[in-house]
């Protein structure tokens, strides 16, 4: 298998130049190895994983000796494993020793929210979350900047010019969301990913989710992580979900959270600047990768491309926000990502929000023939910031799968889906 160099890995080493602790997490399968035994590498540095039995056990019966004994860097793969008694013990060390980059921790869950580890090493350590490979990794081409979005007409220094095929047909994009990004995926056979994808959901909801949670009613959870896959995209209604499933509300509640917390899900907040807009309150889910959620139901890309395929549009939108999230997270940018839906019925996919309020709205569309009349939302929203925020609204993006790349509007432009990694 390939190593395809991953977008974040100079924002790891300009951590572990400036911080005592880096800790790297994302989804179990993601690459997060990969990167840290590079990085370490190439620092003359230790790899070393709680993965391993025998060195789990060693940590935990002497965590001092077994993180000090070592080459620095460190890398501690899989740390949540060791739980409270090593991170105390990584947190004493750097507290004798200041030093930047002692130690690299990886974690396939999120750091801050496993209850066995109530040390948060605040302070001292910079988190950095890796996603599974972006296509613009993949491709082999730097991480497509966000802030060109912000800039005079919405695309940077690149103006409207005449649709060009590129190749990227609608198929081809069925073919990306359900190869998603896990490393391994990609070099598999598409006739072998389905019972890849079974055997990554069982191993996460039974080593992860389960072993650290104490879940009770462990048998709901596959038919739940299948609910999520088929849900992609769509405001998430507990009450409703925990009706369908017949489990109460906080038992959902609390499942939904840890698979969070093993990065099998994300969620995009709602979006308002007005509380008199009375928006829905409810965030989006998004399952992290597109391949788990096609696998789990059980669609490909001969599916999809099926024009009323009712899959297509909620896994061609979760493709798109998970690349930019994915390039978001790999960049130094502080922007934020929302979802917009008002009282009214005015929907937005994705609100890219930066922290001088400026603004850009983004639609996902699986039409290969996209028209302005799919953009009235985002005109109206360009309409209300321009009324009660002049200035605030930089561009409405309309992604699609075919090669249009024009403007039809005031700040409102067509691109295809492929702009953000060609």
């Amino acid at each position: 298998m390939r190593i395809v160099p991953r977008h974040l890995q100079p924002r790891v080493e300009e951590a572990l130049d400036h911080f005592r602790v880096v800790v790297l997490h994302g989804a179990r399968q993601c690459g997060k190895s990969t990167l840290a035994r590079l990085v370490a590498g190439g620092r003359g540095g230790t790899y070393t994983s709680l993965d391993d039995d025998a060195t789990r056990q060693a940590a935990l019966a002497d965590p001092r000796g077994f993180l000090l004994d070592q080459g620095h860097p460190l890398v501690v793969d899989e740390v949540q494993l060791g739980g409270d008694r090593v991170v105390r013990a990584v947190k004493q060390a750097v507290d004798e020793d200041p030093a930047p980059g002692r130690f690299l921790l990886t974690g396939s869950t999120n750091f801050l929210t496993v209850p066995a580890i109530s040390e948060s090493l605040a302070g001292r350590a910079r988190l950095l979350r890796l996603w599974p490979l972006s296509q613009a990794e993949l491709e082999g081409i730097a991480p497509f900047t966000l802030e060109a979005w912000f800039e005079p007409e919405g695309d940077g220094p690149a103006r409207s010019r005449p649709a060009q095929h590129t190749g990227t047909s609608r198929r081809g994009y069925m073919e990306l969301l359900c190869r998603g990004g896990y490393p391994e995926v990609v070099a598999l056979a598409p006739n072998l990913r389905p019972g890849w994808f079974e055997s990554y959901a069982e191993t996460v909801i039974e080593r992860d989710m389960v072993a650290l949670g104490d879940l009770r009613r462990r048998d709901v959870l596959p038919t739940l992580l299948e609910w999520v896959a088929a849900s992609t995209s769509s405001e998430l209604n507990v009450q409703s979900a925990a009706s369908r499933l017949g489990i109460d509300r906080a038992t959902l509640g609390s499942y939904l959270a840890w698979m969070e917390t093993v990065f099998l899900v994300h969620h995009l907040p709602s979006w308002s600047r007005s509380p008199s807009a009375r928006p829905i309150r409810r965030p989006k889910i998004h399952i992290t990768d597109t391949g788990l959620a096609a696998g789990l139901a059980g669609v490909d890309a001969d599916a999809l491309t099926v024009p009323t395929a009712p899959a297509t549009g909620p896994l061609l939108e979760s493709f798109v926000v998970n690349e930019i999230a994915g390039a978001l997270s790999a960049s130094p940018s502080k922007l934020r990502l929302h979802h917009y839906r008002d009282h009214q019925g005015h929907e937005v996919d994705l609100v890219i929000e930066r922290a001088d309020g400026a603004a850009v709205a983004v639609e996902i569309k699986a039409t290969s023939s996209p028209s302005a009349d799919q953009m009235r939302h985002v005109a109206w929203l360009r309409d209300r910031l321009d009324s009660a925020s002049p200035g605030a609204f930089r561009a409405g993006i309309l992604l699609h799968t075919g090669d249009q790349h024009l403007t039809v509007g005031d700040r409102l432009h067509l691109r295809p889906i492929h702009t953000l990694w060609k």
